[in-house]
């Protein structure tokens, strides 16, 4: 159950694909020169193996305990953690005046990847934390951010996104956690469930944002506040004070990620839980959405990363295991030898490939959004942000759990007995489809809030890379060339005509309807997009006799089993949309309940 950080792929994806170099030029990463990329890969990959990887299964084993309000975390977490601090990987992306690594975003995408592999519950907690850094520091005032982000950053400290009521679920506009004003603070009264990392024992303050109602705020989402709310209370001269009014009423009992504890926190019991708000009244939502967006990235990155640990595991018992007779193999020939071992194999990796590639395009345009100093490059690379990530996070999570019951599959009878571990990957990964907004909110989020608001601009950008990928491939001979170039142009087809078809449906239902479908589509289609360019890259090693040829022969394998094995699935998903939606609006609820 080791597990070997992909370094080879992650610095090919980094420095061959998306030019890391060119973020170095950037004002804010000039220090982030590819020498230091590398050394910070390559440390990442080793905390990641040695540290966090061997509490995984352990971890998954022993869960957490609530008493009294208290939650212990696994063995070895809290020692970990503060590994995990001392080395400063909680800031990795954070700014340097407040003690963080000051890291682009396409550098952290690779060590959440690699971190999340290794123990997706522990990746939890410091995922978390980072997205409650990112909306103090977008929106917070300047006492607030002095206060809590130089703890946080350095994970003295630990942070939460308290969203979703029993009642509420998904719908925001149904909150009912209330903010009364009390001098130069606010009193919360509420109950939030699903709070990952709500309570726990490995830090020493957990920094609660929380979104609640002001007496006088309008109804639905447009009344709703952010507030932060410490566990414990900060004193004016930074050291902690006495216990909010606040606490962790229950941990849940869950399919997976039974090392992370998923807590019902109760506020206001008493008199209230203090707390500050941030920004502007009744626009919590908005700030909120800044720490979404960062966390869907990261639970992204989290499908990428379960999706590689299943691989490898499924791979190295294949390498094992020996069973049967594959046709020109020896009798007893590791299960590898069989075809329909390697078809389920190639599965797994290929899309493991494209989206790491695509979460990856999607952090880099990230940097160049928030740091370039040009303005049209700025907003370009903003618009490739907005519709790239709901795709990375709706996209890569159905993958993974696509990919990690592949890896149960390979294992046969084993896969299902918890012992082998490949079981964990499964149950691990479901979750990653659901929480910060589920498939099908990503997909509406897609449809509506990226193609439809634009009226399809940033679409067509990406059509228009697409159709370069295509033309850039067009003139190397051989077949497998022949298939790659169609298989680009094909995908650039095929997100054109998904766009066009959204823009020109009149029918408010059609595109909700339609939706989970034209992310899976577009999702096959950036990914076979990546795929195309790396291959080309690997191309242009061979023909120059340099680089590793066993690596570089790969990715073309790779781009070819992609084009022919997993791409074909965009044509399907494209055809239920063009032909296939009226059928969805036709199934009327009284049909299901017949």
């Amino acid at each position: 159950m080791t597990y070997v950080a992909p370094i080879k792929d992650i610095r090919f994806v980094l420095e061959e694909l998306l030019a890391v170099e060119e973020t170095s030029h950037l004002p804010t990463f000039a220090d982030t020169t590819p020498d230091v990329v590398a050394a910070i890969v390559e440390e990442a990959a080793k905390f990641a193996g040695e540290v966090i990887a061997p509490l995984n299964w352990p971890g998954d084993r022993a869960g957490v305990k609530w008493t009294d309000g208290e939650v212990a975390t696994a063995p070895g977490f809290k020692e970990a953690y503060a590994q995990f601090v001392e080395a400063g990987w909680n800031g990795a992306v954070s700014e340097t005046h407040y003690g963080g690594m000051g890291l682009p975003w396409i550098v952290n995408a690779s060590i959440q990847e690699m971190f999340q592999a290794a123990n997706m519950s522990f990746g939890l907690c410091p995922l978390l934390t980072q997205g409650a850094i990112e909306a103090l520091a977008g929106y917070a005032s300047q006492p607030l951010r002095d206060t809590y982000l130089a703890n946080m950053v350095a994970g003295t400290w630990t942070g939460t996104m308290n969203l979703t009521e029993p009642q509420a679920g998904s719908d925001l506009a149904a909150v009912r956690t209330k903010a009364q004003p009390a001098g130069d603070h606010y009193l919360i009264k509420g109950q939030k469930i699903f709070i990952t990392y709500g309570e726990h024992d490995m830090a020493e303050n957990i920094i609660h944002l929380v979104l609640a109602r002001l007496p006088d705020a309008p109804e639905g989402v447009k009344g709703i506040s952010l507030f932060v709310v410490p566990k414990f209370l900060v004193n004016a001269d930074g050291s902690l004070g006495a216990r909010n009014d606040l606490r962790c009423v229950s941990v849940e009992h869950k399919l997976g990620i039974h090392a992370s504890p998923t807590c019902t926190m109760a506020f206001g019991d008493n008199a209230g839980a203090v707390g500050y708000l941030v920004g502007e009244a009744n626009r919590g939502l908005e700030y909120m959405f800044v720490m979404m967006n960062c966390a869907r990235l990261g639970v992204g990155l989290q499908g990428v990363g379960v999706a590689d640990r299943a691989y490898q595991h499924a791979l190295k018992f294949a390498q094992e295991r020996r069973q049967g007779r594959a046709p020109g193999s020896a009798a007893g020939s590791p299960i590898i030898e069989h075809a329909d071992i390697r078809r389920m194999l190639g599965v797994m990796r290929t899309q493991t490939e494209a989206a790491r590639a695509l979460a990856y395009t999607a952090a880099r345009s990230l940097d160049f959004a928030n740091h370039s100093d040009d303005a049209e490059t700025r907003a370009r690379h903003q618009r490739r942000v907005d519709i790239l990530i709901p795709v990375v996070k709706g996209w890569s999570t159905e993958m993974a759990i696509e990919v990690a019951s592949l890896g149960v599959q390979i294992h046969g009878g084993m896969g299902f007995i918890e012992e082998t571990g490949a079981a964990q990957h499964l149950r691990d990964a479901r979750i990653t489809t659901i929480y910060e907004g589920t498939t099908g909110i990503q997909s509406l989020d897609l449809v509506g809030r990226k193609i439809l608001r634009d009226r399809g601009a940033a679409a067509r950008e990406l059509v228009a890379d697409l159709r370069a990928s295509a033309a850039a491939v067009a003139g190397r001979s051989g077949e497998t060339w022949s298939v790659l170039a169609a298989t680009a142009g094909e995908a650039a087809d095929i997100v054109e005509e998904l766009t066009g078809w959204l823009l020109a449906s009149n029918d408010p239902a059609r595109p909700g309807a339609a939706a989970v479908n034209i992310l899976h589509a577009f999702g096959l289609a950036l990914g076979a997009w990546r795929l195309v360019d790396m291959a080309a890259i690997a191309q242009t090693h061979l023909d120059a006799g340099d680089g590793d040829t066993a690596f570089c022969e790969t990715k073309l394998a790779s781009a070819l089993f992609y084009a022919l094995q997993v791409f074909p699935a965009a044509r399907a998903r494209r055809d239920a949309v063009t032909k296939g939606t009226d059928a969805v609006l036709a199934l009327t609820s009284k049909l299901l309940t017949a």
